[in-house]
């Protein structure tokens, strides 16, 4: 795998390897765990069976893909 964190701006080698696109996916796939742990279900793992577990994922990802 291939590096796709952007180095600083003032860095001696800069990115000019780097796939931007990519890194807005990466950016964007981030923003969805980081929203998903806002559930509390979600982010603690209370459930037991892993079944449990991925609908109560599964439910968290409908409320986030619908509009409020």
């Amino acid at each position: 795998m291939s590096v796709i964190i952007p180095r600083r701006k003032n860095s001696i080698k800069g990115n000019k390897g780097l796939d931007w696109q990519l890194y807005k996916l990466r950016h964007l796939v981030e923003n969805a765990f980081a929203r998903l742990k806002h559930y509390r279900a979600v982010a603690t793992r209370y459930d037991k069976l892993a079944r449990n577990y991925e609908s109560i994922v599964l439910l968290a990802c409908a409320f986030l893909w619908l509009p409020m």
